[in-house]
C-alpha cells in the first residue's frame, strides 16, 4: 500500500498525501466559473502544488447535486488544454475527474496519471479504457447519480454497504487487469448521503482498510457542514472541511481531496504526528 502506480509514477503514500482540486467548470458548488479559463486553471494548479498537493484533480463536469449532464466534447475541451499545459511542468500526479472512457483515455494520452471516476468504472467501457490506460483509479461510491441522488438515499448499514459496493468494485478491477497497486477507494463523501451516513461514515472510517488498498476522503466545503453547523456558503465551511480531513487521517485515509491545500497540509501534519 505504499505506493500508487500512477502510469509508471510512483505515488508514495507512506504517509497522506493531499489532492488539490482544480473544477474547469461554471456550475461547481464550490469554486464554479472561477478556473474555466485554461490560464487561470494553469496558474491555479501550481499553487497549488506549491502549498502542498501531491495530485491535482482536474475536473470539467460539475457533479453536485442536481449537476446537468456534459456533452463529451464540451468536457474534452474544457480539460485537455490545461492538462497539456501542465503535463511535465508541475512535480505532482495529474488525475482527471470524470465518468467518460473517451475522456479517461484522450486525459491519459495527454498526461493524466490517475482517474478519478465517482461511478467507479461503472460506465460501459470504463473499466476497459482504465485498464488499458496504465493510469491509477480512484472508486468512489455513490448512491443514484448527480441529479437525484440526494432526494432520499437510504441504507441498511451504510457502512457496511459502501465496504461491500467498494469491494465488488475493487474485484471487477482486477478481473479486467487493473492491479491493486493501482487502486484506492472513496466513500464518497455526500453522494447520495444524508448528515447522518457522512458522520457514521467519518466515525468507522477505518473499516475500510481491510479493503487492502489506500483510502481517499474528499470532505472538502461539502454541504453536510452547513446541515451540522448552520447555513453558510462553501467557502465558510473550511475550518470544519480542515478539522474533517484530520479525523480522516486518523481514521485511515492516505489521501486527502481539498480546495484548501494550505490550511488541510497543517491539519494532516498534525493528525500524522500524533502517537499511534
Amino acid at each position: 500500500m505504499s505506493e500508487l502506480d500512477c502510469r509508471g509514477r510512483f505515488l508514495s503514500l507512506d504517509r497522506p498525501v493531499l489532492m488539490g482540486v482544480l473544477n474547469i467548470t461554471p456550475d461547481s458548488f464550490s469554486d464554479g466559473g472561477r478556473f474555466v479559463d485554461a490560464p487561470a486553471a494553469v496558474d491555479r494548479a501550481h499553487a497549488l502544488v506549491a502549498a502542498g498537493a501531491a495530485i491535482i484533480d482536474i475536473g470539467g463536469e460539475s457533479s453536485r447535486p442536481g449537476a446537468e449532464p456534459v456533452a463529451e466534447t464540451e468536457e474534452l475541451d474544457r480539460v485537455l488544454p490545461v492538462i497539456e499545459a501542465l503535463h511535465g511542468r508541475i512535480d505532482a500526479v495529474i488525475s482527471i475527474d470524470t465518468i467518460k472512457p473517451s475522456v479517461m483515455r484522450a486525459a491519459c494520452a495527454a498526461g493524466a496519471g490517475l482517474i478519478n471516476d465517482i461511478r467507479a468504472l461503472q460506465e460501459p467501457g470504463a473499466l476497459e479504457a482504465a485498464a488499458a490506460s496504465g493510469a491509477a483509479v480512484c472508486l468512489m461510491h455513490m448512491q443514484g447519480e448527480p441529479r437525484t441522488m440526494q432526494a432520499s438515499p437510504r441504507y441498511d448499514d451504510v457502512v457496511d454497504d459502501v465496504r461491500t459496493f467498494l469491494a465488488r468494485r475493487l474485484a471487477a478491477c482486477e478481473a479486467a487487469g487493473i492491479p491493486r497497486n493501482r487502486l484506492l477507494v472513496d466513500p464518497g463523501f455526500g453522494f447520495g448521503k444524508t448528515l447522518t451516513h457522512n458522520l457514521a461514515l467519518l466515525r468507522r472510517l477505518e473499516r475500510f482498510g481491510s479493503l487492502g488498498v489506500p483510502l481517499l476522503a474528499g470532505l472538502s466545503r461539502k454541504s453536510m457542514f452547513s446541515k451540522l453547523l448552520g447555513d453558510m456558503p462553501p467557502e465558510k465551511r473550511m475550518p470544519a472541511s480542515v478539522a474533517a480531513a484530520a479525523i480522516a487521517v486518523l481514521g485511515g485515509a492516505r489521501v486527502i481531496r481539498t480546495h484548501d491545500v494550505e490550511a488541510t497540509r497543517q491539519a494532516v501534519e498534525l493528525a500524522w504526528a500524533l502517537p499511534a
